[in-house]
């Protein structure tokens, strides 16, 4: 959200010349000194906008300056906006709509003759979803950049729910699935927690201070525990091939001898056995013998409940 509006900033800028910071903050629902602050990373970036003081003061830029021509290529364009396009859905957000249509002017001013129609579409949320996932991800991603703690209702993997107050911050788009990467007040520790598994969020009040962390601490394989994996190896029959390709992935699948066999670390819980078992008979466990004999238990009875 932060450069979506410093970019919304500029292009008010080269429209206006000339705007005042409380007029910038309650427009983008942010506070002054916030303001104050993409400015500054503003100027470090080298555009040159300057603030004056008093009561005729605010916030301006360079009547010389101008985005150059040529800035981007055609498609680069093309592919910036499609980009903004396939975010916004999940967003929903006034100040990047407002992006994607000044980019689209700054496009055609050009001169680049492009129909752009969106040729990317991002959709996470559930069948029958409307628009609630988009605004859970929008109240995070307004969580992280304004510093306001949520209290959510949370479901476990395993069934559990609990409420717990986080301190988000970071999203991560994983696998498409969303997770956000925060600060959980209840294991005093960082947490990645599944926006589809929160029942609800709710903003408070309590302001909190952000924890240092490296984005390499984030743990994007965070299900490779060693006692929660199991190392399994599959025969796949032509049947089910596009779908277990979908599932572990293009990479994972390789042809041995005429035969589809892949070999895979996986989460082991129980929503392994009911994914093999979504695949039919055209996907066999050969190892471990273990994990075979789980989805043989669970086939007879699912078996035995239909006689």
């Amino acid at each position: 959200m932060k450069f979506q509006i410093m970019l919304e900033i500029l292009f008010i800028l080269l429209a206006r010349r000339k705007v005042s910071a409380g007029e910038l903050a309650k427009k983008f629902e942010v506070s002054v000194r916030t303001i104050y602050r993409y400015i500054d990373e503003m100027t470090i970036a080298g555009i040159p906008i300057d603030v004056a003081r008093g009561s005729n003061g605010g916030v301006y830029i360079s009547d010389s300056f101008k985005l150059p021509k040529g800035l981007m290529t055609k498609e680069e364009y093309a592919r910036t906006i499609q980009a903004m396009l396939a975010m916004n859905e999940q967003l929903k957000d006034s100040s990047l709509d407002s992006a994607i249509q000044k980019l689209s002017a700054q496009m055609k001013s050009e001169k680049y003759d492009l129909t752009l129609s969106g040729n990317i579409l991002v959709d996470s949320g559930t069948w029958g979803d409307t628009n609630r996932f988009s605004e859970k991800l929008s109240l995070l991603e307004r969580s992280i950049e304004e510093k306001f703690a949520l209290d959510i209702d949370y479901i476990s993997r395993d069934g559990v729910r609990s409420q717990r107050r986080i301190f988000p911050h970071l999203l991560v788009y994983k696998q498409n699935i969303w997770y956000v990467y925060a600060w959980c007040t209840t294991r005093n520790a960082f947490r990645l927690f599944k926006l589809g598994r929160m029942r609800s969020m709710l903003k408070t009040e309590e302001i909190f201070t952000p924890v240092p962390f490296r984005r390499e601490d984030v743990p994007l394989k965070f299900w490779h525990d060693a006692d929660k994996t199991v190392l399994a190896r599959f025969e796949i029959f032509c049947d089910a091939l596009p779908l277990v390709e979908e599932w572990l992935g293009v990479d994972n699948v390789q042809n041995f001898k005429g035969k589809y066999i892949s070999e895979v670390e996986l989460p082991d819980d129980e929503s392994l056995v009911g994914k093999i078992l979504s695949m039919g008979p055209g996907i066999k466990v050969l190892s471990p013998e273990t994990l075979a004999e789980r989805v043989s238990v669970a086939a007879k009875k699912i078996t035995e409940s239909y006689l």
